[in-house]
């Protein structure tokens, strides 16, 4: 009894570290953007909601973070049916070179966000589309695509092969049995998918810091530019708009698909 106690405490001990590690950096900032003073401090000096107050009246800001906001849609749209469709040929179809081309969709997962970034930004300035906003999100979602491809995997390998037979059989063409039983099975898969590249999208600095410039900059290379002068407690209000997003987007997560169910099939 005393050494299954004992093995308890250390578990119960362990999970207590991690929660406060990881909660840690999220409540200092949080403390932080609500400070009355003028520079960033935990404990704040006195409560204040005059730099949130700040950010909004800030044009920059708010351009930014709808630039962002664009290109984490276009990353998101173009993801679902390349992700979609990627990970159901490979779970379910008989392919040539399919390890290979496994690994080749793994590709951005091996290659550093620099080498990505700085090859995108010639490949598109060769075609004449550097500079415009759309390719970012073009660019986010070819880095992150095996997150969307992951998401679905898991719910098509746990499809009931004998639910598409059984369409077929009742005389479903592959196209109706396609949107009426396959991508209805997945659609958890699919949802999980499209959250996780919005977020990862909304996120992501590095790369879009080769592909912006000052006319179309992001909200990430907004706040980097920011920081390498001063860094002030309207920086950490900003960082609880991430902070926001990221609840938003698990909250929808687990009220669309459930996070028991996103654990899961992880």
């Amino acid at each position: 009894m005393t050494g299954a106690r004992g093995k308890k405490i250390v578990l119960w001990s362990i999970v207590w570290f991690n929660l406060i590690a990881l909660s840690l950096p999220t409540i200092i900032i949080l403390g932080a953007s609500f400070t009355a003073g003028d520079i960033v401090q935990f404990p704040p000096a006195g409560l204040s909601l005059k730099w949130y107050k700040h950010l909004w009246l800030l044009d920059d800001f708010k351009e930014a973070f709808v630039r962002t906001f664009y290109v984490s849609v276009i990353c998101t749209i173009v993801s679902i049916p390349a992700g979609t469709l990627a990970a159901i040929a490979m779970a379910r179809y008989r392919i040539v070179l399919r390890m290979a081309l496994q690994v080749y969709l793994l590709l951005p997962f091996t290659i550093p966000l620099v080498v990505s970034g700085l090859g995108m930004m010639l490949v598109f300035g060769e075609i004449r589309i550097l500079g415009q906003l759309w390719p970012v999100g073009i660019g986010l979602c070819i880095i992150n695509l095996p997150f969307m491809i992951w998401a679905v995997s898991a719910t098509v390998n746990a499809l009931d092969d004998e639910l598409e037979n059984a369409a077929a059989n009742c005389g479903a063409p592959p196209l109706q049995t396609f949107l009426t039983v396959t991508l209805p099975c997945v659609m958890p898969g699919v949802i999980t998918g499209a959250l996780l590249m919005f977020i990862l999208a909304f996120n992501e600095f590095l790369v879009s810091l080769f592909l912006t410039d000052a006319r179309i900059v992001t909200l990430p290379v907004m706040i980097y530019n920011s920081i390498r002068s001063v860094i002030t407690p309207d920086l950490a209000a900003v960082s609880v708009v991430y902070i926001v997003v990221a609840f938003v987007a698990v909250w929808l997560l687990d009220k669309v698909v459930g996070l028991e169910l996103f654990l899961r099939s992880k």
